[in-house]
């Protein structure tokens, strides 16, 4: 385990490599005027900034001509927060363009960051 001070300049160096904000998206139910159930996009962060990450992985077996390539997105982030499972997070990255996702999974929580891998975001399920 990492002493106080160790965490502190690990993370200090992890958070320097955060080039991109993101917004975190949950879609909560609620109850209408008629006592009905809906939904609403709620934004629960704005602008935290965080790191994408991605790594394409080649998928092929004996029976396979030609393999096929995989890409996976790792969202890197500060430990403190959380994001819910299907959440819909919108990175703005450094070109400026907005790509929503959507967390796929529970995230690895370390004392220094936390990593989520994530889904391109297509609709609420």
């Amino acid at each position: 385990m990492l002493s106080k001070n160790q965490v502190v300049a690990v993370r200090k160096a992890i958070e320097q490599t955060y080039d991109c904000t993101c917004n975190i998206i949950e879609h909560q139910k609620y109850q209408k005027e008629n006592k009905s159930t809906a939904f609403k996009d709620v934004t629960v962060l704005e602008n935290e900034k965080c790191k994408l990450s991605f790594e394409s992985i080649a998928k092929n077996s004996q029976d396979d001509v030609k393999a096929n390539v995989i890409q996976t997105t790792k969202l890197f982030i500060t430990p403190e927060i959380e994001i819910k499972t299907g959440s819909r997070i919108d990175v703005t990255n450094v070109l400026g363009q907005v790509i929503s996702y959507k967390s796929s999974g529970k995230p690895a929580i370390y004392q220094t960051h936390q990593e989520i891998m994530l889904e391109l975001f297509e609709r609420w399920a």
